[in-house]
C-alpha cells in the first residue's frame, strides 16, 4: 500500500500509531516501521499529515548516535525526505499551524538540532554524510 502514492492516503489516520510502534517495537518491528514511514515520507502529500502526526518526544532517541546504523540512517532519511518534500511544495514560506507534541516540532526543535550537530561527528561515515546533508530551516 505504501510503495505507490495511490492508496497512502488510506493510511492518513494510523500515522500517530505507526510512530507509537516505532517506539515500542523491537529492532525489526522499528526498520518495517522505518520503511513504511520513509515510503509515506517520500510523498509531498503525505507531509502535512506526517509532521502534523503526535508523536512522543522519545522519538528524538532515535537520533542518538548509539542507535543501531539501519535505524538511525532511515530515521535520517525520513527527516531528509520530509525537508525535501517541504521545498518542493513550497511549504517553508507557508508553514501550517502543527500542535505542540506533533513530529513538526520534534524534527525542528532545538533538541533534533543538537542531535543533528552530534551525528555530524558519528564515526560511521553513512550517518555523518546524511547528518550534513540534512539542511535546517
Amino acid at each position: 500500500m505504501t510503495v505507490t502514492n495511490d492508496h497512502q492516503h488510506m493510511l492518513t489516520n494510523y500515522i500517530t500509531d505507526l510512530f507509537q510502534v516505532l517506539l515500542t517495537g523491537n529492532g525489526s518491528t522499528k526498520v518495517q516501521v522505518l520503511k513504511l514511514l520513509l515510503n509515506l515520507s517520500g510523498n509531498p502529500a503525505m507531509t502535512e499529515e506526517l509532521l502534523g502526526a503526535q508523536v512522543d518526544s522519545p522519538f528524538l532517541s532515535l537520533y542518538d548516535g548509539h542507535v543501531a546504523k539501519e535505524i538511525l540512517l532511515r530515521v535520517l532519511t525520513l527527516f531528509q525526505n520530509i525537508n525535501n518534500c517541504l521545498k518542493k511544495e513550497s511549504h517553508l514560506a507557508i508553514q501550517p499551524t502543527f500542535t505542540k507534541g506533533s513530529l513538526f516540532f520534534l524534527l525542528y526543535g532545538e533538541e533534533c538540532a543538537q542531535k543533528m550537530r552530534a551525528l555530524v561527528n558519528h564515526h560511521d561515515v553513512d550517518v555523518k554524510e546524511k547528518a550534513t546533508i540534512i539542511p535546517k530551516f
